[in-house]
């Protein structure tokens, strides 16, 4: 036999051999997924176990990956597709749909969802949420938060307040309980703090519209908002610079009476503090309009995955009734299935008050590739500027403009 064809068919065999041996020896399927939790301390290893005794030729390899305020994470996701070299599958929010979208990364499910029993187990409201642009399914609803606002019941208490409703209440408070070593308001002027400045300033009359960031009614709520530090220095003077941690802790430690977050710091906040933390929706504008975001979180997989059918597996096992419970206990969020909410005991019920009586004003930010500039750059980097005096809230808001229409 000539070399040439003694190595075309050692070839061909080589490429055959996986189908012919026997099953004991065939290597699981490997899903790469990943995720964030605001504890980085909690782990998903008991679902990781869970699945894999239930689909034994699977492997999960799930991979925590610094939130970061959401620059950290989402940079790494986009740096990883840019680089060929994703994960399977990932926890993704609303914001990042677009841009996903038009690298063409994230791969449609309906197919998968045609025939997922799960599915109706999941509200409506969320896969209208989670529905792109050309009307199909490319997010699996995961959980779900509504921001709100933590109040400290004992300092309120002291100065004979009640929990504020509009923002006249809320500027009376935060001068109020603003002496000594203590501030009003716990600004978070550090990543993720676009979803504090949009209750004052989206609530207060901004729109993500073209002209709708530099109307009058708008800059005037980007003053207001600027202006709990700058003249009534109401908010402690790191605020520039404070992100999820120090405002969680300041507020723990007394150092501020109020602060904005979900439920998944209730726990945490109850264990600190007792009957001394409570919540209500973020307060409304005088025109009674309101704003609040809507904290989604969805799984997505990725077009360049070679396991997508394993990966479905996962993110819907996820997504599945009892699953879903031992999900939102690590993550502190809200189930987002009917059945786990029928019977929900993770927090105590005055947050989950909160949560639910904020989805009037809930939304999301614009799904839009803009808005990941928005979020990791021109928000954080205008809003500095801004407390710091280097820039005024009117050129702060025509940055914004800028970004959505040029």
């Amino acid at each position: 036999m000539q070399r040439r064809n003694f190595l075309k068919l050692a070839g061909t065999a080589a490429l055959a051999a996986p189908a012919i041996r026997p099953a004991w020896a065939q290597s699981p399927t490997t899903v790469r997924w990943w995720y964030h939790f605001d504890n980085p301390q909690n782990t998903p290893a008991e679902l990781v176990e869970k699945f894999q005794r239930e689909n034994p030729g699977i492997r999960v390899n799930a991979e925590a990956i610094p939130w970061g305020g959401g620059n950290d994470y989402v940079t790494r996701l986009f740096a990883a597709l840019v680089a060929g070299n994703p994960p399977d599958c990932a926890q993704v929010k609303i914001a990042n749909q677009s841009r996903l979208l038009e690298m063409g990364a994230i791969e449609p499910l309906d197919r998968y969802l045609t025939g997922w029993a799960a599915r109706s187990d999941i509200p409506d409201t969320a896969w209208t949420i989670n529905r792109a642009p050309d009307g199909k399914q490319y997010y699996l609803p995961l959980h779900y938060v509504v921001l709100y606002l933590y109040y400290r019941v004992d300092l309120f208490q002291a100065a004979n307040l009640q929990p504020p409703r509009s923002f006249a209440d809320f500027l009376n408070a935060a001068k109020t309980l603003t002496r000594d070593n203590q501030w009003g308001f716990g600004m978070r002027g550090g990543a993720g703090g676009h979803d504090n400045w949009g209750p004052f300033v989206l609530g207060g009359g901004a729109t993500f519209e073209r002209g709708g960031m530099v109307t009058p009614q708008a800059i005037a709520a980007a003053k207001w908002y600027v202006d709990l530090h700058r003249e009534h220095h109401a908010v402690p003077p790191s605020a520039p610079n404070d992100s999820f941690r120090q405002v969680v802790d300041n507020f723990k430690a007394g150092r501020t009476a109020m602060a904005i977050h979900h439920v998944g710091s209730a726990n945490e906040m109850v264990q600190a503090l007792g009957d001394k933390v409570s919540a209500t929706p973020v307060p409304r504008a005088p025109d009674g309009r309101g704003w609040t975001l809507f904290g989604d979180e969805a799984n997505a997989i990725f077009a360049a995955s070679r396991a997508k059918d394993a990966a479905f597996k996962w993110i819907s096992f996820l997504s599945t009734a009892e699953n879903n419970l031992i999900l939102t206990r690590l993550s502190g969020q809200l189930t987002i299935t009917r059945s786990a909410a029928a019977n929900w005991t993770l927090h105590p019920k005055r947050f989950l008050d909160a949560s639910f009586d904020s989805l009037p004003i809930a939304a999301v930010l614009p799904d839009t590739p803009k808005t990941p500039e928005f979020v990791g750059r021109v928000w954080p980097a205008g809003m500095q500027r801004a407390l710091l005096g280097q820039i005024t809230p009117e050129q702060q808001m025509r940055e914004i403009e800028a970004l959505f229409h040029g």
